[in-house]
Protein backbone atom coordinates (compact mmCIF):
# COMPACT_ATOMS: atom_id res chain seq x y z
CA UNK A 1 0.00 0.00 0.00
CA UNK A 2 1.26 3.53 -0.78
CA UNK A 3 0.03 6.65 -0.26
CA UNK A 4 -0.29 9.64 -2.60
CA UNK A 5 2.83 11.30 -2.15
CA UNK A 6 2.37 14.79 -3.95
CA UNK A 7 0.19 15.65 -0.46
CA UNK A 8 3.47 15.53 1.83
CA UNK A 9 4.29 18.73 -1.28
CA UNK A 10 1.50 20.87 0.43
CA UNK A 11 1.82 23.13 3.04
CA UNK A 12 0.83 21.65 6.03
CA UNK A 13 -2.60 23.36 6.58
CA UNK A 14 -4.89 25.43 3.62
CA UNK A 15 -4.83 29.33 4.56
CA UNK A 16 -7.44 29.89 5.56
CA UNK A 17 -7.35 26.96 8.39
CA UNK A 18 -4.15 28.73 9.52
CA UNK A 19 -6.11 32.33 9.79
CA UNK A 20 -8.84 30.45 11.69
CA UNK A 21 -6.49 29.10 14.24
CA UNK A 22 -4.59 32.10 14.57
CA UNK A 23 -8.04 33.82 15.15
CA UNK A 24 -9.26 31.23 17.38
CA UNK A 25 -6.24 31.40 19.92
CA UNK A 26 -5.90 34.98 20.23
CA UNK A 27 -9.62 34.70 20.72
CA UNK A 28 -9.29 32.56 23.49
CA UNK A 29 -6.50 34.59 25.00
CA UNK A 30 -8.77 37.74 24.88
CA UNK A 31 -11.86 36.66 25.42
CA UNK A 32 -13.12 40.75 25.88
CA UNK A 33 -12.23 41.74 22.52
CA UNK A 34 -14.53 42.21 20.02
CA UNK A 35 -13.38 40.89 16.66
CA UNK A 36 -13.99 42.26 13.15
CA UNK A 37 -13.67 39.68 9.92
CA UNK A 38 -12.85 40.99 7.19
CA UNK A 39 -10.78 37.80 5.52
CA UNK A 40 -12.74 35.25 4.38
CA UNK A 41 -14.63 35.88 1.42
CA UNK A 42 -18.40 34.75 2.91
CA UNK A 43 -21.03 36.66 2.75
CA UNK A 44 -23.57 37.87 5.28
CA UNK A 45 -26.61 38.91 3.64
CA UNK A 46 -28.94 36.33 3.46
CA UNK A 47 -30.61 34.34 0.44
CA UNK A 48 -32.69 36.80 -1.44
CA UNK A 49 -36.55 36.60 -1.13
CA UNK A 50 -36.81 35.11 -4.71
CA UNK A 51 -34.62 32.20 -4.02
CA UNK A 52 -36.25 31.46 -0.79
CA UNK A 53 -39.75 31.04 -2.01
CA UNK A 54 -38.27 28.65 -4.81
CA UNK A 55 -36.75 26.88 -1.86
CA UNK A 56 -40.01 26.45 -0.27
CA UNK A 57 -42.00 25.63 -2.98
CA UNK A 58 -39.47 22.97 -3.76
CA UNK A 59 -39.33 21.22 -0.45
CA UNK A 60 -43.30 21.25 -0.72
CA UNK A 61 -43.14 19.44 -3.93
CA UNK A 62 -40.34 16.93 -2.59
CA UNK A 63 -43.29 15.57 -0.77
CA UNK A 64 -46.28 15.15 -2.59
CA UNK A 65 -45.85 11.98 -4.52
CA UNK A 66 -46.46 13.24 -8.14
CA UNK A 67 -43.96 16.02 -7.78
CA UNK A 68 -41.22 14.28 -5.74
CA UNK A 69 -37.46 13.65 -7.18
CA UNK A 70 -35.67 10.93 -7.11
CA UNK A 71 -32.17 11.05 -8.71
CA UNK A 72 -31.79 13.68 -11.81
CA UNK A 73 -29.51 14.39 -14.13
CA UNK A 74 -25.77 14.58 -13.54
CA UNK A 75 -24.98 17.36 -15.36
CA UNK A 76 -28.45 19.31 -13.59
CA UNK A 77 -31.67 20.01 -14.84
CA UNK A 78 -32.79 21.24 -17.43
CA UNK A 79 -34.55 24.38 -16.87
CA UNK A 80 -31.22 25.66 -14.56
CA UNK A 81 -29.26 24.98 -17.80
CA UNK A 82 -31.22 27.24 -19.85
CA UNK A 83 -31.70 30.28 -16.94
CA UNK A 84 -27.84 30.22 -17.29
CA UNK A 85 -28.23 30.03 -20.69
CA UNK A 86 -30.05 33.13 -21.36
CA UNK A 87 -28.08 34.78 -18.33
CA UNK A 88 -24.96 34.35 -20.65
CA UNK A 89 -26.87 35.94 -23.59
CA UNK A 90 -27.99 38.70 -22.05
CA UNK A 91 -24.26 39.89 -22.13
CA UNK A 92 -23.70 38.81 -25.35
CA UNK A 93 -22.78 35.07 -25.07
CA UNK A 94 -24.33 32.17 -26.90
CA UNK A 95 -23.85 28.90 -25.00
CA UNK A 96 -25.68 25.55 -25.78
CA UNK A 97 -27.49 24.28 -22.86
CA UNK A 98 -25.80 20.81 -23.01
CA UNK A 99 -23.09 22.69 -22.49
CA UNK A 100 -23.13 23.36 -19.11
CA UNK A 101 -22.96 21.42 -16.17
CA UNK A 102 -24.38 22.61 -12.75
CA UNK A 103 -21.71 21.79 -9.84
CA UNK A 104 -21.84 22.11 -6.09
CA UNK A 105 -20.05 25.04 -6.49
CA UNK A 106 -16.47 26.40 -8.81
CA UNK A 107 -13.60 25.45 -6.26
CA UNK A 108 -14.73 21.74 -6.91
CA UNK A 109 -14.85 21.64 -10.40
CA UNK A 110 -11.69 23.76 -10.60
CA UNK A 111 -9.68 20.73 -8.76
CA UNK A 112 -12.22 18.01 -10.23
CA UNK A 113 -11.45 19.01 -13.94
CA UNK A 114 -7.57 18.25 -13.74
CA UNK A 115 -9.18 14.21 -13.42
CA UNK A 116 -9.61 14.26 -17.54
CA UNK A 117 -5.91 16.00 -18.38
CA UNK A 118 -2.62 14.23 -18.01
CA UNK A 119 -0.55 14.72 -15.12
CA UNK A 120 2.49 15.48 -17.28
CA UNK A 121 1.24 18.65 -18.51
CA UNK A 122 2.89 21.68 -17.34
CA UNK A 123 0.59 23.85 -15.75
CA UNK A 124 1.24 28.07 -15.50
CA UNK A 125 -0.60 29.82 -12.56
CA UNK A 126 -0.42 33.68 -11.70
CA UNK A 127 1.67 34.54 -8.57
CA UNK A 128 -0.42 35.52 -5.87
CA UNK A 129 -3.61 33.33 -6.45
CA UNK A 130 -6.22 31.29 -5.09
CA UNK A 131 -4.06 28.72 -3.42
CA UNK A 132 -6.97 26.01 -4.74
CA UNK A 133 -5.17 25.94 -8.22
CA UNK A 134 -1.97 25.29 -6.73
CA UNK A 135 -2.46 22.63 -4.36
CA UNK A 136 -4.88 20.87 -6.79
CA UNK A 137 -2.30 20.07 -8.70
CA UNK A 138 0.86 19.68 -6.37
CA UNK A 139 -1.39 16.90 -5.34
CA UNK A 140 -1.64 15.30 -8.51
CA UNK A 141 2.14 16.12 -9.28
CA UNK A 142 1.91 18.49 -12.13
CA UNK A 143 4.56 20.73 -12.80
CA UNK A 144 3.31 24.21 -12.05
CA UNK A 145 4.85 27.55 -13.59
CA UNK A 146 4.35 31.03 -12.26
CA UNK A 147 3.64 34.02 -14.05
CA UNK A 148 4.55 37.21 -12.02
CA UNK A 149 1.56 39.63 -10.91
CA UNK A 150 3.24 42.08 -9.45
CA UNK A 151 2.05 46.22 -9.02
CA UNK A 152 3.95 47.02 -12.21
CA UNK A 153 1.47 44.98 -14.37
CA UNK A 154 -1.23 45.39 -12.32
CA UNK A 155 -1.72 42.62 -11.39
CA UNK A 156 -2.38 41.44 -14.51
CA UNK A 157 0.17 39.41 -15.99
CA UNK A 158 0.26 38.60 -19.89
CA UNK A 159 1.73 35.63 -22.12
CA UNK A 160 5.45 35.52 -22.42
CA UNK A 161 5.43 33.47 -25.94
CA UNK A 162 9.07 31.77 -24.26
CA UNK A 163 6.83 30.00 -21.50
CA UNK A 164 5.62 26.59 -22.93
CA UNK A 165 2.27 25.90 -20.75
CA UNK A 166 -0.56 23.16 -21.02
CA UNK A 167 -3.47 24.39 -18.98
CA UNK A 168 -3.62 28.37 -17.71
CA UNK A 169 -5.15 29.35 -14.70
CA UNK A 170 -6.61 33.11 -15.42
CA UNK A 171 -9.18 34.55 -12.80
CA UNK A 172 -10.99 37.57 -13.83
CA UNK A 173 -12.41 39.50 -11.99
CA UNK A 174 -8.74 38.48 -9.78
CA UNK A 175 -9.05 36.52 -6.41
CA UNK A 176 -7.20 38.02 -4.54
CA UNK A 177 -6.10 41.07 -5.95
CA UNK A 178 -9.78 42.82 -7.36
CA UNK A 179 -7.82 43.66 -11.07
CA UNK A 180 -9.96 42.72 -13.89
CA UNK A 181 -8.45 41.92 -17.26
CA UNK A 182 -9.43 43.68 -20.66
CA UNK A 183 -10.53 42.39 -23.94
CA UNK A 184 -7.47 42.92 -25.55
CA UNK A 185 -5.64 41.26 -22.61
CA UNK A 186 -7.65 38.28 -23.09
CA UNK A 187 -7.23 37.76 -26.59
CA UNK A 188 -3.87 37.79 -25.85
CA UNK A 189 -4.41 34.95 -23.62
CA UNK A 190 -6.91 33.19 -25.94
CA UNK A 191 -4.20 33.83 -28.95
CA UNK A 192 -1.40 31.92 -26.72
CA UNK A 193 -3.79 29.28 -26.05
CA UNK A 194 -4.36 28.45 -29.36
CA UNK A 195 -1.11 28.54 -30.77
CA UNK A 196 0.59 26.18 -28.05
CA UNK A 197 -2.67 23.89 -27.85
CA UNK A 198 -3.39 24.62 -24.06
CA UNK A 199 -6.55 24.92 -22.72
CA UNK A 200 -7.06 28.02 -20.46
CA UNK A 201 -9.18 27.48 -17.08
CA UNK A 202 -10.93 30.20 -16.34
CA UNK A 203 -12.83 31.47 -13.02
CA UNK A 204 -15.56 33.99 -13.73
CA UNK A 205 -16.35 33.05 -10.13
CA UNK A 206 -17.03 37.32 -9.30
CA UNK A 207 -18.04 38.28 -12.61
CA UNK A 208 -21.19 39.69 -11.08
CA UNK A 209 -19.28 42.63 -10.10
CA UNK A 210 -18.22 43.88 -12.88
CA UNK A 211 -20.36 46.53 -13.82
CA UNK A 212 -18.52 47.86 -16.83
CA UNK A 213 -19.85 46.79 -20.59
CA UNK A 214 -16.04 47.36 -21.75
CA UNK A 215 -14.93 44.61 -19.23
CA UNK A 216 -15.59 40.84 -19.87
CA UNK A 217 -17.15 38.91 -18.00
CA UNK A 218 -17.15 35.86 -19.69
CA UNK A 219 -14.21 33.94 -21.34
CA UNK A 220 -16.32 33.48 -23.97
CA UNK A 221 -17.20 37.02 -25.24
CA UNK A 222 -13.15 36.89 -26.89
CA UNK A 223 -13.26 35.37 -30.67
CA UNK A 224 -11.22 31.77 -30.04
CA UNK A 225 -11.92 31.16 -26.84
CA UNK A 226 -14.59 28.27 -27.53
CA UNK A 227 -11.33 26.21 -28.98
CA UNK A 228 -9.05 26.68 -26.16
CA UNK A 229 -11.16 27.81 -22.99
CA UNK A 230 -13.41 25.94 -19.71
CA UNK A 231 -15.18 28.14 -17.84
CA UNK A 232 -16.30 27.74 -13.96
CA UNK A 233 -18.94 29.82 -12.32
CA UNK A 234 -20.37 30.01 -8.94
CA UNK A 235 -23.76 31.03 -7.31
CA UNK A 236 -21.92 31.67 -3.74
CA UNK A 237 -21.00 35.66 -4.43
CA UNK A 238 -23.78 36.47 -6.61
CA UNK A 239 -26.36 34.50 -4.71
CA UNK A 240 -24.99 34.35 -1.52
CA UNK A 241 -25.48 30.08 -1.59
CA UNK A 242 -21.75 29.80 -0.16
CA UNK A 243 -24.02 27.56 2.13
CA UNK A 244 -26.45 26.51 -0.10
CA UNK A 245 -23.55 25.09 -2.62
CA UNK A 246 -24.39 25.49 -6.39
CA UNK A 247 -21.95 26.43 -9.42
CA UNK A 248 -21.54 25.52 -12.90
CA UNK A 249 -19.19 25.02 -15.76
CA UNK A 250 -19.33 25.55 -19.30
CA UNK A 251 -17.12 23.43 -22.17
CA UNK A 252 -18.11 23.97 -25.45
CA UNK A 253 -18.46 21.32 -27.59
CA UNK A 254 -16.14 22.44 -30.42
CA UNK A 255 -13.04 22.01 -27.52
CA UNK A 256 -11.35 19.22 -28.08
CA UNK A 257 -7.45 17.89 -27.96
CA UNK A 258 -5.55 14.74 -29.30
CA UNK A 259 -8.83 14.60 -31.40
CA UNK A 260 -11.04 13.77 -28.04
CA UNK A 261 -14.02 16.11 -27.01
CA UNK A 262 -12.96 17.86 -23.71
CA UNK A 263 -16.31 17.71 -22.91
CA UNK A 264 -17.17 13.83 -23.70
CA UNK A 265 -14.35 13.53 -21.37
CA UNK A 266 -16.34 15.95 -18.68
CA UNK A 267 -19.46 14.22 -18.79
CA UNK A 268 -18.31 10.77 -18.26
CA UNK A 269 -16.35 11.84 -15.73
CA UNK A 270 -19.70 13.63 -14.15
CA UNK A 271 -22.00 10.74 -14.54
CA UNK A 272 -19.77 8.52 -12.69
CA UNK A 273 -18.07 10.50 -10.01
CA UNK A 274 -20.95 13.06 -9.44
CA UNK A 275 -25.04 12.47 -8.71
CA UNK A 276 -25.94 15.99 -9.42
CA UNK A 277 -27.01 18.95 -7.32
CA UNK A 278 -30.21 18.76 -5.03
CA UNK A 279 -33.28 19.16 -6.64
CA UNK A 280 -34.08 21.99 -4.19
CA UNK A 281 -31.03 23.51 -4.95
CA UNK A 282 -30.98 23.76 -8.51
CA UNK A 283 -34.63 25.15 -8.30
CA UNK A 284 -32.97 28.05 -5.94
CA UNK A 285 -30.62 28.98 -8.44
CA UNK A 286 -32.79 29.28 -11.18
CA UNK A 287 -34.76 31.65 -8.98
CA UNK A 288 -31.63 34.11 -9.05
CA UNK A 289 -32.40 34.39 -12.92
CA UNK A 290 -35.51 35.24 -12.67
CA UNK A 291 -36.58 39.28 -13.04
CA UNK A 292 -38.00 39.62 -9.07
CA UNK A 293 -34.34 37.67 -8.19
CA UNK A 294 -32.23 39.51 -10.41
CA UNK A 295 -33.68 42.98 -8.63
CA UNK A 296 -33.02 41.65 -5.24
CA UNK A 297 -29.93 40.34 -6.28
CA UNK A 298 -28.71 43.26 -7.36
CA UNK A 299 -29.33 45.23 -4.47
CA UNK A 300 -27.26 42.85 -2.47
CA UNK A 301 -24.47 43.26 -4.65
CA UNK A 302 -24.67 47.12 -4.31
CA UNK A 303 -24.56 46.56 -0.42
CA UNK A 304 -21.47 44.48 -0.84
CA UNK A 305 -19.78 46.99 -3.47
CA UNK A 306 -21.13 50.51 -0.88
CA UNK A 307 -18.54 48.51 1.18
CA UNK A 308 -15.83 47.97 -0.81
CA UNK A 309 -16.33 51.95 -1.58
CA UNK A 310 -16.05 52.33 2.53
CA UNK A 311 -12.85 50.50 2.42
CA UNK A 312 -11.29 51.94 -0.98
CA UNK A 313 -11.81 55.45 0.13
CA UNK A 314 -10.09 55.05 3.35
CA UNK A 315 -7.61 53.61 1.90
CA UNK A 316 -6.47 56.87 -0.56
CA UNK A 317 -7.36 58.68 2.79
CA UNK A 318 -4.28 57.22 4.22
CA UNK A 319 -2.27 56.97 1.32
CA UNK A 320 -1.93 53.25 0.76
CA UNK A 321 -1.75 51.66 -2.67
CA UNK A 322 -4.26 49.41 -3.70
CA UNK A 323 -6.21 47.34 -6.23
CA UNK A 324 -9.60 46.44 -6.58
CA UNK A 325 -12.44 47.35 -4.84
CA UNK A 326 -14.26 48.51 -7.98
CA UNK A 327 -15.80 45.83 -10.00
CA UNK A 328 -14.60 42.99 -7.46
CA UNK A 329 -15.37 42.65 -3.64
CA UNK A 330 -11.95 42.50 -2.88
CA UNK A 331 -9.16 45.60 -1.98
CA UNK A 332 -6.04 44.22 -2.42
CA UNK A 333 -3.16 47.00 -0.30
CA UNK A 334 -0.04 47.40 -0.09
CA UNK A 335 1.15 46.99 3.22
CA UNK A 336 1.89 50.26 5.06
CA UNK A 337 5.66 50.66 6.32
CA UNK A 338 6.63 47.91 4.11
CA UNK A 339 5.64 45.79 6.94
CA UNK A 340 5.38 41.89 5.33
CA UNK A 341 1.92 40.20 5.34
CA UNK A 342 1.91 37.98 8.78
CA UNK A 343 3.16 40.92 10.58
CA UNK A 344 0.81 43.12 9.33
CA UNK A 345 -2.32 40.54 9.78
CA UNK A 346 -0.78 40.37 13.44
CA UNK A 347 -0.96 43.79 14.01
CA UNK A 348 -4.66 44.33 12.71
CA UNK A 349 -5.17 41.41 14.46
CA UNK A 350 -3.79 42.60 18.05
CA UNK A 351 -4.03 46.15 18.09
CA UNK A 352 -7.10 46.59 15.73
CA UNK A 353 -9.24 43.02 16.43
CA UNK A 354 -9.57 43.05 12.99
CA UNK A 355 -9.08 40.16 10.24
CA UNK A 356 -7.92 39.91 7.07
CA UNK A 357 -6.15 37.62 5.05
CA UNK A 358 -1.95 37.96 4.30
CA UNK A 359 -1.09 38.12 0.91
CA UNK A 360 2.08 35.98 1.28
CA UNK A 361 -0.90 33.15 1.52
CA UNK A 362 -1.86 33.39 -2.00
CA UNK A 363 2.05 33.09 -2.99
CA UNK A 364 5.13 34.14 -3.03
CA UNK A 365 4.57 38.03 -4.89
CA UNK A 366 1.71 38.26 -2.39
CA UNK A 367 4.28 38.99 0.07
CA UNK A 368 3.93 42.84 1.16
CA UNK A 369 0.40 43.05 0.46
CA UNK A 370 -3.17 42.05 2.29
CA UNK A 371 -6.64 41.21 1.45
CA UNK A 372 -9.91 42.99 2.75
CA UNK A 373 -13.49 41.84 1.57
CA UNK A 374 -16.32 43.73 1.43
CA UNK A 375 -18.67 40.94 1.84
CA UNK A 376 -18.90 42.05 6.00
CA UNK A 377 -21.93 43.58 7.80
CA UNK A 378 -21.88 47.43 6.80
CA UNK A 379 -21.93 49.08 10.20
CA UNK A 380 -18.72 46.22 11.07
CA UNK A 381 -17.03 47.58 7.95
CA UNK A 382 -17.68 51.05 9.03
CA UNK A 383 -15.93 50.49 12.47
CA UNK A 384 -13.22 48.11 11.39
CA UNK A 385 -12.23 51.14 9.04
CA UNK A 386 -12.27 53.50 11.87
CA UNK A 387 -9.94 51.00 13.83
CA UNK A 388 -7.55 50.74 11.05
CA UNK A 389 -7.64 54.57 10.66
CA UNK A 390 -6.52 54.81 14.19
CA UNK A 391 -3.95 52.38 14.44
CA UNK A 392 -2.21 53.66 11.60
CA UNK A 393 -2.44 56.88 12.51
CA UNK A 394 -0.42 56.20 15.78
CA UNK A 395 2.55 53.98 13.97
Amino acid sequence: MQINSNYLNLQDSYLFSTIAKKVNAFQAANPQASIIRLGIGDVTLPLCDAVVQALHDAVSEMGVKETFKGYGPEQGYGFLKDAIQHYYASHGVTLKSDEIFISDGAKSDLGNILDIFGTDNVVLIPDPVYPVYVDTNVMAGRKVVFMNANAENGFLPLPDEKVKADLIYICSPNNPTGAVYNREQLKAWVDYANAQDAVILFDAAYECFVKDPALPRSIFEIEGARTCAIEFCSFSKIAGFTGTRCGYTVIPMELSRQGVALHKLWLRRQTTKFNGVPYIVQRGAAAVFTPEGQKQIQENLGYYMENAKIIADAMREMGIWFTGGEHSPYIWLKCPNNMGSWEFFDLLLEKANVVGTPGAGFGVNGEGFFRLTAFGDRENTKEAVARMKKLLAEL
